[in-house]
């Protein structure tokens, strides 16, 4: 699902892996992402949000949770949010071109 909204959007993605991927290593391995910044605290219930994102380069990811509708455990949910002008819209080129030069 992808939510628009003026300055940022938040989408819900649904992975499903080929190995076991427990929640806290994908939270390490989110958090060693270059461009990502984990909000992700259930007991606060502190979430991202597109307001969380606007007007920033980072990319913000939280809500990391077992997906209880594959079989096996082989799946996590995640809610992605970033902002459209800044990451989406201009900085991305410049990543890719500076990774191509």
């Amino acid at each position: 699902m992808r939510v628009p909204v003026m300055q940022a959007h938040a989408e819900s993605v649904n992975r499903e892996f080929e190995n076991l991927l427990d929640e806290d290593t994908a939270r390490d391995i989110r958090k060693k992402a270059p461009g990502v910044v984990v909000i992700d605290d259930h007991t606060a219930n502190n979430f991202p949000t597109p307001l969380e994102v606007s007007n920033k380069d980072d990319v913000a990811v939280g809500r990391i949770s077992r997906d209880v509708s594959q079989e096996g455990n082989y799946g996590l949910d995640i809610f992605v949010c970033s902002d459209k002008k800044c990451k989406e819209a201009v900085l991305n080129a410049v990543q890719i071109a500076e990774l191509l030069l």
